[in-house]
């Protein structure tokens, strides 16, 4: 069969390489890919925001399925556009898209159906939200609600940030904005947990511990992620029963009421408070960099499960998965998350010996004379599977002074939490 796989981040290239082992793929197109996809796919270029050209080229190639890696395309309804055609595509449809496309959809899914989450109040303007501000503690944590690419979630521990923050999102920093989410800042520690999901039967994908911050020791602003490591320190079956009871059932029996079902990955980013679950936001699409960590894991065949998914039939398929620890670090360009430069041309590349346990998943990177340039903020991701965390970081460590860019920068604490 034939894949198409929208993205171009280091995700997407993850997807690519466990759809590639896949004995049932025969052809993977990507959209538009990067420069390691291209390896291993062909890149196409096309403008995502014109559905009717995906749909053509979807058709004039004959691709049996789609995989939809950002949010994007789902919050635009992608989904809904190519399903009236009869194509399969795997992702959520618009207004399960939601919720990620608007945290106060979220938020009041949560009030409604008695979800822990944080408490929270949304503005439509500048004024009423610095009023609330007079009554709030800090810190206190104020949200874009539209997306932001992961970076639109400002920790305030004053008055003066927090007014930063809001006149930055009503100001379109993160493109208009209609409202704005005040909320408390729960004390706890982040996880990530994923089910992937048919539109009626639901398993459970894994889970991580993102790295956001820039800076080591979790300091500096937010990005869209630093690395990750697979599983998370913090998930137990107890924790996993109390995630699946209290928050995740909860949500989809929401969205069956408001006459949709939801299929594909689900991504929930949690505070853990004193053994207890808390919600802080969802993803619709599996996590990047926690997909790197994750896929590398799976022997079911990915072509299987996500077919599985758009036939309505995940009850059928049994996951089975490596019993193996998994870290990812991420190497940015210099100067990220604010200016960088690009199109630097990213020297030592075939000096790294990847190791069977070993992965390279590529993300903004080009392709231009046989040679590979940075054109992103995230430019690659190093990831080893292990019994041990420490093993895992040592490997990529290795790799990493194999590469040895000087137009790159890394954490090297990533993982420091199950790290001695």
């Amino acid at each position: 069969m034939k894949v198409g796989i929208i993205g171009s981040g280091g995700r997407e290239h993850a997807i690519c390489v466990s759809l590639k082992k896949s004995s049932k793929v025969e052809k993977i197109y990507c959209f538009p890919g990067n420069a390691g996809t291209s390896e291993i796919a062909e890149n196409v270029i096309l403008n995502l925001d014109n559905f009717e050209n995906i749909k053509n080229f979807i058709l004039d190639n004959h691709i049996d399925l789609i995989v939809v890696g950002p949010e994007k395309p789902l919050v635009d309804g992608l989904v809904d556009y190519l399903e009236q055609l009869n194509i399969n595509i795997f992702g959520p449809n618009k207004i399960a898209s939601q919720l990620e496309g608007s945290k106060i959809f979220t938020k009041q899914l949560c009030q409604k159906y008695n979800i822990p989450t944080a408490k929270f109040g949304i503005f439509q303007n500048e004024e009423d939200a610095k009023k609330f501000l007079e009554k709030s503690k800090y810190p206190t944590e104020i949200k874009a609600d539209n997306l932001a690419s992961g970076k639109g979630v400002y920790i305030c521990s004053n008055k003066k940030e927090a007014h930063i923050a809001i006149n930055e999102i009503f100001g379109g920093k993160f493109g208009v904005a209609k409202n704005l989410l005040i909320e408390e800042f729960l004390i706890g520690e982040e996880m990530s947990y994923f089910i992937i999901s048919d539109g009626i039967n639901f398993k459970n994908f894994g889970s991580a511990q993102d790295h956001k911050r820039v800076l080591e020791g979790d300091k500096g602003k937010n990005t869209g992620g630093m690395g990750a490591y697979s599983p998370s320190r913090l998930i137990s079956k107890e924790i996993e029963s109390k995630i699946i009871s209290k928050i995740i059932k909860p949500t989809l029996k929401g969205l069956s009421e408001l006459g949709t079902q939801y299929k594909g990955f689900l991504y929930a980013g949690l505070m853990i408070v004193n053994d207890e679950p808390f919600l802080i936001e969802y993803n619709v699409r599996m996590g990047d960099p926690e997909c790197q960590t994750i896929l590398p894991k799976l022997k079911t065949d990915l072509t299987e499960v996500l077919m599985a998914c758009c036939n309505g039939n995940l009850d059928k398929l049994n996951l089975d998965w490596l019993n193996k620890k998994s870290l990812c670090i991420v190497v940015c360009s210099n100067g990220y998350p604010d200016e960088f430069k690009k199109n630097i041309k990213i020297e030592n590349l075939k000096s790294v010996n990847l190791l069977s346990h070993d992965y390279l998943f590529h993300a903004g990177t080009s392709k231009k004379n046989e040679e590979v340039y940075a054109t992103g903020g995230r430019v690659l991701n190093f990831v080893s599977l292990s019994d041990d965390f420490n093993d895992a970081k040592m490997s990529i460590q290795r790799n990493l002074d194999n590469l040895n860019w000087s137009g790159g920068f890394y954490r090297r604490d990533i993982g420091y939490k199950v790290i001695d």
